[in-house]
């Protein structure tokens, strides 16, 4: 009887996983790109408030978590250091252009955490941390990066593809860099800054990116080389310990 209690349990933690994880992919992959689309196309400079709709998209799935229980101090609190650790992690490299340890800390609490955490660090610390660098038109692309290497880290480990073992995340995060999040913010440079998109003007900017996505990609790499283990083995601990969720 225990032992059927227990499946059934699982199945139910299974179909909720399944559920969070549908509402994550409809709000990251539909309703962000659409508002930061229409807030530049309709709302020019109005960037404090696509960045505060993304902030909110990423908390219904993570609060979905909770749909059941109430969220303990606790477990908001991890979230709130980790994206603190990431915004300080960005900002004592303000001497170094580009070179950005933020985007591994965001994937080790996606892979952490889970998908839904990781996406909401990300955002949150792409939009904190540029109270230092500066909000611009660019911040709500810059959140929407960060918070995508979140998501695919969390959903890759809960699927086990990614593995905890170093080697994997390093090339996990320079290829997520070089292939996703530097690509995104290209993308972001050609929407903002050029004076006209065109095939020679879009060809210019993501070949100009190249060496920055290679400096982001090196920093992804070393920070995962060098603290992804030691950081997720306290993490773990603390989930055992306090019983805290992921995907």
């Amino acid at each position: 009887m225990q032992t059927e209690q227990i499946t059934e349990t699982q199945k139910e933690n299974k179909k909720q996983s399944t559920w969070r994880t549908a509402v994550s992919a409809l709000l990251i992959f539909i309703a962000v790109p659409a508002t930061i689309y229409l807030g530049w196309k309709f709302a020019d400079r109005q960037h404090y408030i696509v960045s505060l709709l993304i902030i909110l998209y990423s908390m219904v799935p993570f609060f979905l978590m909770y749909e059941k229980r109430k969220p303990q101090a606790r477990e908001l609190v991890v979230i709130a250091v980790m994206c603190a650790i990431a915004v300080v992690s960005r900002a004592a490299f303000i001497w170094a252009p580009h070179f950005k340890p933020m985007t591994a800390i965001v994937m080790i609490t996606g892979i952490a955490f889970g998908a839904t955490a990781g996406f909401l660090t990300g955002a949150v610390s792409g939009f904190v941390s540029n109270f230092i660098f500066g909000q611009g038109v660019w911040t709500p692309w810059q959140m929407f990066a960060a918070g995508i290497a979140g998501f695919l880290a969390g959903i890759l480990m809960h699927k086990g593809i990614l593995k905890k073992k170093r080697l994997h995340l390093c090339i996990f995060g320079g290829l997520t860099v070089m292939l996703i999040v530097g690509p995104l913010l290209d993308t972001s440079a050609l929407f903002t800054m050029a004076s006209g998109i065109s095939w020679e003007s879009a060809r210019l900017i993501y070949l100009s990116g190249l060496p920055v996505n290679a400096i982001h990609a090196t920093a992804t790499v070393l920070t995962l080389f060098f603290f992804s283990k030691p950081m997720l083995e306290k993490l773990d601990r603390i989930k055992l310990k306090y019983g805290m969720m992921g995907d």
